[in-house]
């Protein structure tokens, strides 16, 4: 499996996103899952966590 790999700034970028109230839950959910997976999760393991 590939590594993904983010800088600070994306990863400020992505909470930013995911927390703020005028992102569309779509955005939101798929900036919870890069983030999750930038924590080197499973795919898995995101998806049970987020509920997906």
């Amino acid at each position: 499996m590939a590594k993904l790999t983010l800088t600070d700034e994306e990863c400020e970028t992505l909470v930013c996103w995911s927390r703020r109230a005028k992102s569309s839950q779509a955005l939101a959910q798929r900036c919870r899952i890069v983030l999750g997976c930038a924590d080197e999760k499973s795919n898995r393991v995101v998806a049970d966590e987020l509920g997906i």
